[in-house]
């Protein structure tokens, strides 16, 4: 079980670099200035792009469901045996989150909608499994 939590906890540093990456992306015009605008106070950052604005959304999902996730795989972690139904639910979390991103950023609702809904499907099996 502390794999997988490994594996989201990585997922989760990933999605929080995104958002301000790709504020200050440098392939588009302006590349030194917003270089010298990431790398200084931040005072005027530059607006989010519309890919910019879903990973931030992107993350605040993430953010809400690792309230759940965390406390279920340490719960999980701590006990003697693996419970093989919290193992496939952890599994099916950390696969449906880490598709979920993409999805997202893609723009399109219906896979964003249906990885959200298969990874609290992967969370409620970590349940049973307590």
């Amino acid at each position: 079980m502390t794999s997988w939590l490994f594996v989201v906890l990585a997922l989760f540093v990933l999605q929080t670099l995104l958002p301000a990456s790709l504020r200050y992306r440098l392939f588009e015009r302006g590349a030194v200035t917003r270089l010298r605008s990431a790398l200084g106070p931040r005072d005027d950052p530059p607006a989010a792009t519309r890919m910019g604005a879903r990973a931030q959304r992107a993350l605040v999902n993430l953010q809400e469901a690792l309230w759940v996730f965390v406390p279920l795989a340490l719960l999980h972690a701590t006990r003697a045996e693996q419970d093989p139904t919290a193992i496939r639910g952890a599994t099916i979390f950390t696969i449906a989150r880490a598709c979920y991103l993409p999805a997202y950023l893609s723009g399109l609702p219906g896979p964003r909608s249906a990885l959200w809904i298969v990874s609290w499907v992967g969370l409620s099996l970590m349940i049973v499994g307590l």
